[in-house]
């Protein structure tokens, strides 16, 4: 939705505005075209930043410096709009406490990243009739995360998968800032030293949208 424009001198018809200086002064109701005047004295512009007001509210102001932080403030909003994520780590059944621990480091970067972490353990073939194996692995995971972290689905099957999905407690998505770019490359770096084979097939990070 476009934001309306934004009236400045000579594009302000109305008879008579009532105008606020540089400084937040208030001036006063002039005609429209000696606040014009006035506005061109302090060397800057006539801006309407009330056009509903009677009679409507004019600043005297540098207009292309108020576009300008208008600019930055919209770009910065935007910037902290970010949507949270959803990532994945993968689980087997036997993933040993190394791998584990890995994992675990990975989610707590993507919980400071101010994403969700989906963990998933995956069951095949005769596992499939001993799930109950994976419940403590699951717990160990959770006890590597919980103090930044907060169930937002518990430990359940779904299908041959036991999974469970994290987010970051509120204060962690109030304090903690973007995660740089090399820290994305810290968690490569830490699964490839496991050895890139196994990562692929149980530590691999997908990621993915939620939706």
């Amino acid at each position: 939705m476009a934001e309306p424009k934004v009236r400045v001198n000579r594009e302000i018809r109305v008879k008579e505005v009532r105008v606020i200086g540089p400084e937040g002064e208030q001036i006063g109701i002039l005609p429209t075209y000696q606040a014009i005047k006035k506005a061109e004295e302090y060397g800057l512009d006539l801006v309407e930043v009330s056009p509903t007001a009677k009679p409507p509210v004019c600043r005297v102001m540098d207009f292309g410096k108020y576009k300008y932080e208008q600019a930055k403030k919209q770009h910065s909003a935007r910037v902290h709009q970010r949507s949270m994520q959803l990532k994945e780590v993968k689980l087997r059944p036997y993933t040993d406490k190394h791998d584990l621990e890995i994992k675990i480091r990975n989610v707590r970067r993507f919980l400071e990243d101010k994403n969700k972490a989906k963990v998933t353990l995956s069951f095949r073939g005769r596992e499939k009739a001993h799930t109950e194996i994976g419940r403590p692995i699951m717990e160990a995971f959770w006890e590597g995360v919980k103090d930044i972290g907060m169930i937002d689905s518990p430990v359940k099957m779904e299908g041959d998968n036991m999974i469970m999905i994290v987010s970051p407690k509120a204060e962690i998505v109030k304090a903690k800032k973007p995660q740089s770019a090399a820290g994305s490359s810290d968690v490569k770096t830490e699964a490839k030293a496991s050895g890139a084979e196994n990562i692929n097939l149980e530590g691999r990070e997908n990621e993915q949208d939620k939706t």
